[in-house]
């Protein structure tokens, strides 16, 4: 074959590749049911429309760290991630993802009430599009917590009444929060005490107790599994992942609605994308953000949508067709005493704190 056949050909697979690529988006989020939630509600029906093929990532509880990384080098391969509202701050106050004007870039309710009012003040960060309520809170083992069931979140620190291993997420934030609560701190006065070396100590103090007790989870779908195999009496988690558990896979556990922290989890967009890149990213927000959407979601996992005009929407569960209002956190009879996450304490304290926990951790 000729050069300049060769050439020619190997141009042509190169513009192919390029298209090819054109058509795949990378979204980042948490695995497990929650990713299948977002596949059934939003991948699904938005590949089926454009053609564009989603490929999923696991990485979003690495991802500011891996987007530090990715922005440094130049070279951002996501395109649309899934992160708690404290890391949006974060990466927003960074200048690594795109600022939203929610009027203009998502879609307005089906009454015409825009974006900015139907989210409300949930819209905590520039960068950040919000998607669903949650609570980290407890699940337990019905079968091994004796004739009293557990009530208050400060159960996980009673091992003379509940004895047996506990699971923790191996990082501070939460963990944090219960300590001090369950050491006598006022709820309205956690945070200040968290600002104060002294408060951290004091939590640290107080996680002391239960340390040689804790497996430590860095995945929400660890502790359902270290429930299911009797690894754990109790532990922590997504309240989604413990409903998946409960009323998917029938396993014996129960709910502690009982200190839930509320959170919010969102979207943000990467910044340093291409044009195109950005454009198609957008896209995807503008029609996964819609009302419709994300009350759909709800169908997959008991996470509250965002959106005020989402809520009338919530149906029945997809396959197991229960109603899923009562399973949402914010249900009136589960949020009888929740604990309110403090996004920018978070984003203020979260690598000192950080480093003070791992340091900990490792003695």
């Amino acid at each position: 074959m000729k050069l300049s056949n060769l050439l020619a050909a190997s141009t042509a697979l190169t513009l192919v590749a390029g298209l090819a690529a054109a058509e795949d988006m990378t979204i980042v989020s948490w695995g497990g049911a929650y990713s299948a939630s977002q596949k059934g509600a939003y991948h699904d029906p938005y590949s089926a429309n454009t053609g564009v093929n989603i490929i999923n990532d696991d990485s979003s509880a690495e991802a500011v760290a891996k987007l530090r990384a990715m922005n440094e080098a130049g070279n951002v391969t996501w395109d649309v991630v899934d992160v708690v509202a404290a890391d949006a701050i974060r990466l927003c106050d960074e200048g690594l993802a795109l600022e939203i004007d929610a009027d203009t870039m998502l879609a307005d309710a089906p009454d015409g009430t825009k974006a900015s009012e139907d989210f409300g003040d949930l819209l905590v960060s520039d960068c950040f599009i919000p998607q669903i309520v949650y609570s980290t809170t407890f699940g337990y083992r019905t079968d091994l917590v004796g004739d009293t069931a557990p009530t208050s979140v400060c159960a996980v620190f009673d091992t003379d009444a509940y004895p047996g291993k506990r699971s923790l997420e191996k990082r501070p934030i939460n963990n944090m929060e219960w300590a001090l609560l369950c050491d006598g701190v006022a709820k309205d006065a956690v945070y200040d005490v968290l600002a104060t070396e002294e408060g951290q100590n004091q939590a640290l103090a107080k996680l002391d107790t239960i340390k040689d007790d804790v497996i430590w989870w860095s995945a929400g779908a660890d502790t359902p599994q270290l429930l299911a195999d009797g690894e754990v009496i109790m532990g922590s988690t997504y309240n989604g992942r413990l409903f998946a558990a409960i009323e998917e896979q029938k396993q014996p556990i129960g709910m502690l609605w009982d200190a839930q922290v509320f959170d919010l989890d969102g979207w943000i967009i990467p910044a340093g994308l291409s044009p195109e890149r950005q454009a198609r990213a957008l896209d995807y927000i503008m029609f996964a953000t819609d009302t419709q959407r994300l009350a759909d979601q709800a169908q997959y996992i008991s996470y509250g949508p965002a959106r005020k005009s989402s809520a009338p929407l919530v149906g029945k569960h997809k396959t197991l067709g229960i109603d899923m209002a009562p399973h949402m956190p914010t249900d009136p009879n589960n949020a009888k005493n929740t604990f309110l996450y403090n996004y920018e304490f978070w984003a203020d304290y979260r690598d000192d704190i950080d480093a003070k926990f791992q340091a900990w951790l490792a003695k």
